[in-house]
């Protein structure tokens, strides 16, 4: 299958918190497929949902391995259930292409999760997949990462928001 439409800001599909899956059928699996490829397609490091308009607490995050190869984790209904340090680094969304600022996020965390089957998984991870895990689980919470800014920062990335060409051609 091709990858799917990635969705842009404003859609409000991103602004609502997703849907728990409940439902752990071939249509989940395909949707796990999707993401995947739609990732890879992009390319990004992680994708949720919501993100391809479909109302489900489902991300994919590949922030690579260790080898340097591909390193998928699917994660269905995740939590975040530990997180430690701080980072402060530049970060950027499938969903608002153009725009990229630095967010502060936890330097280490771990995430429950289910997998496509309904197993439980458990993913920990520290820098860039620690980073990623948390994008993605503010996706499926309606939580946009410029919404991690805070005062003058986050007033000019709004400015910035609002120039950017995609959404330009939207109002047009």
């Amino acid at each position: 299958m091709p990858p799917r439409e990635i969705v842009l800001f404003p859609d409000p599909v991103l602004r609502r918190p997703a849907r728990e899956v409940e439902r752990f059928d071939a249509d989940l699996e395909r949707l796990v497929a999707d993401l995947a490829e739609t990732m890879y397609a992009a390319p990004g490091v992680g994708l949720a949902a919501p993100q391809v308009g479909v109302d489900l607490r489902v991300a994919v995050v590949d922030a690579g391995g260790a080898d340097g190869g591909p390193d998928l984790h699917v994660l269905v209904n995740p939590r975040l259930v530990a997180s430690a340090g701080r980072q402060s680094e530049e970060e950027g969304c499938l969903s608002i292409p153009g725009l990229s600022e630095r967010v502060e996020r936890p330097l280490r965390v771990t995430v429950e999760a289910l997998d496509a089957r309904g197993a439980p998984v458990s993913v920990s991870g520290e820098g860039l997949l620690a980073r990623a895990l948390c994008h993605e689980l503010d996706h499926l919470d309606g939580i946009l990462f410029f919404e991690r800014l805070t005062g003058l920062r986050k007033e000019l990335a709004l400015r910035r928001l609002r120039k950017l060409p995609f959404l330009q051609e939207a109002t047009a």
